[in-house]
């Protein structure tokens, strides 16, 4: 599990950080720890449970609303490190989460999820 989780939080945080290169043309290294843990707990989500695909997305775009608010918190409000700043989207919490965003990982969660089910299939279903 420890091989498995190593690879999903390196595949996560270099998908998360291109995603952010891609949309922001910038990025901050804290973004590829997000996206690390968001990816894992979206591999977690998708290998051990037999939820549906829609209970799944919308699981995995509130896990990633939360790490992201949390990791935000720290960031942007305690370390005063302005990575990103919501506060003029509709329906942001302290700047740090939006809902068109957490929409936004909901239509991710469905490619991420069935990603993470093929790399388990095909890497480490056999490890058990």
């Amino acid at each position: 599990m420890f091989v498995e989780l190593g690879f999903t939080f390196l595949l996560g945080g270099c998908a998360y950080a291109g995603i952010e290169l891609l949309w922001r043309r910038r990025t901050h290294w804290t973004m590829f720890l997000t996206g690390g843990l968001c990816f894992s707990l979206l591999y977690i989500l998708a290998t051990r449970t037999s939820l549906p695909l829609f209970v799944q997305c919308a699981l995995g775009a509130l896990m990633i609303t939360a790490t992201e608010f949390l990791v935000g918190c720290v960031v942007n409000l305690a370390l005063g490190w302005q990575v990103w700043d919501y506060s003029r989207n509709r329906f942001n919490l302290l700047g740090q989460v939006c809902l068109s965003f957490t929409g936004l990982w909901f239509a991710l969660s469905w490619p991420a999820i069935l990603l993470a089910q093929v790399i388990h299939a095909g890497l480490f279903a056999r490890l058990g």
